[in-house]
């Protein structure tokens, strides 16, 4: 029955460029969300949305910053739109976009709600240049102050002893995963930085022609590896512009039901996109105690099964905005889904968070945006949305179309006990002998090499993870090279291990 399935009707997004620090997230959240009802031309459809789920802002997370924003964005926002509706949000984690699509159809199809907005908006670039001006942000914390259901996703992912050695920094533990992946693929120094460089290229000629993109200049393969132009190198073999861009000020909202109310609503067949397929679930928690440092099997589970779901295979995707924190997480995400990461099709929509911007917990909710409105413009197709939490470590796949097809919820399957399920190596906090190294990744300051980070197996089975000298030699050793299955000895140490060649 086509009339119960979920579709997408309504979509908006907005950056700004101004900083101005009286403008509030939940300002920024409104935009957005009054340009989704814009989008829908639908004067009734207000009147249908009975829940309001709202992605948390990224400073949630930090203990410091926490009271500075209001505690339910999502209460002042159907306030301000005069909804009836419940309110809803989530931990935090860059899946979650997806991931309340994902659930949200299934309400929508077991009829217990009959329209949803979806909202979420960061102004980091905003926030830390008012903070460092000492500008007030009192009007941030306003309001909002009912509780909103959660929906969990609250799970701690990192461990002390990778906190202790700088691996809670994604821009430490992304590269941890390059070097295993260029491993995994045999690749020599110059195959290996011309492939990473060539995603962010493409990706940067994406971001070129998108309006609300925070960096709209493309790119060649040349000039993303190039330190000229503060293009730093931040951690091997990551330069700036292959990392994630946080200060940003972006919002975006989409609007869902199903395909039986929007019809009685009014709305056009042609603004309908169909949810055809979903999944969720998460890898290991702990970095240091996955199965490897270059797949992700929760990730081919959920591609697989959103997939299946819809009754598609990957060729039968004509678009694909891929979650592209770093060019790592582009690389896991193609090998697990069955593609290149030279695909003619291309990986992103967006331009990807190192181009488009990285806008904290949201930026898969802007991913989604576009993805609604190319297949609106191409009149037909189907393409694919993942989107990526943590440190590849919490997946949630969507899979949209023009074409109708039924979500069926006995095909919503938890793929979560049989990856819980797999055997993986276990952390050894205070190691001891010799250790073979898995992945590496060299952290610069000031624009020359300062900390070197190791995570390898020892003798006994379990996973270690400790820090190199700091001297010279050793570190421009790491850089460029492939150490990933060299060994060594480590020592346990206070705060840190010590390992050496």
């Amino acid at each position: 029955m086509t009339d119960n399935a979920p579709v997408l009707v309504a979509v908006g997004q907005t950056t700004y460029r101004d900083k101005d620090a009286s403008r509030t997230l939940v300002d920024a959240m409104e935009d957005a969300a009054r340009k989704a009802l814009d989008d829908a031309s639908c004067p009734g459809l207000a009147t249908a949305i009975d829940a309001v789920v709202t992605v948390p802002f990224m400073m949630n997370a930090v203990p410091q910053l926490a009271g500075l924003m209001t505690p339910n964005p999502g209460a002042l926002l159907r306030d301000r739109l005069g909804l009836e509706a419940k309110t809803y949000t989530a931990g935090v984690g860059g899946s979650l976009p997806q991931f309340f699509v994902n659930r949200f159809a299934d309400r929508l199809v077991a009829g217990q709600c009959r329209a949803v907005m979806i909202a979420g908006s960061e102004l980091l670039a905003t926030l830390f240049s008012a903070l460092g001006n000492g500008q007030d942000l009192a009007a941030w914390a306003e309001g909002g102050s009912e509780t909103a259901t959660s929906l969990g996703q609250d799970k701690e992912m990192t461990h002390p002893a990778e906190h202790a050695h700088g691996l809670f920094e994604p821009i430490n533990v992304y590269p941890m995963f390059e070097s295993a992946i260029r491993h995994h693929k045999g690749l020599d120094s110059e195959a290996h930085l011309a492939r990473i460089a060539g995603i962010t290229s493409r990706a940067s000629e994406v971001a070129a022609n998108n309006p609300y993109a925070w960096r709209q200049n493309a790119m060649t393969a040349a000039e993303v590896l190039s330190t000229d132009n503060g293009n730093r190198m931040i951690s091997y073999p990551y330069t700036k512009v292959m990392n994630a861009i946080l200060r940003v000020d972006m919002a975006s909202a989409v609007i869902m039901t199903t395909a039986g109310t929007a019809r009685s609503l009014g709305i056009d067949n042609e603004q309908m996109i169909y949810l055809r397929g979903g999944a969720e679930a998460h890898d290991v928690e702990y970095v240091v105690e996955r199965i490897d440092f270059h797949s992700s099997p929760a990730l081919r589970r959920v591609g697989a099964q959103a997939l299946g779901m819809s009754g598609m295979t990957i060729d039968n995707m004509d678009l694909f905005d891929l979650y592209s924190c770093f060019p790592s997480a582009v690389q896991v995400a193609c090998d697990e889904l069955g593609i290149s990461v030279d695909d003619p099709r291309g990986l992103t929509l967006t331009g990807g968070l190192t181009l488009f911007g990285g806008p904290g917990n949201n930026y898969s909710l802007h991913g989604i945006a576009e993805m609604v409105a190319k297949l609106r413009e191409k009149g037909s197709g189907s393409g694919l949305v993942n989107a990526n939490g943590g440190y590849i470590t919490k997946h949630a796949v969507g899979i949209y179309s023009t074409e109708p097809g039924a979500w069926d919820l006995s095909q919503r399957l938890d793929p979560q006990p049989e990856l819980d399920a797999m055997p993986h190596p276990e952390l050894d906090t205070a190691p001891e002998g010799r250790g073979i190294i898995e992945g590496h990744c060299v952290r610069y300051e000031g624009g020359e090499p300062a900390l070197g980070i190791v995570v390898g197996k020892l003798d006994s089975g379990r996973r270690f993870v400790a820090h190199t000298r700091s001297d010279a030699e050793v570190l421009e050793q790491l850089i460029g090279a492939d150490f990933v299955g060299r060994e060594g000895r480590v020592t346990a140490g206070e705060p840190t291990n010590l390992f050496e060649f």
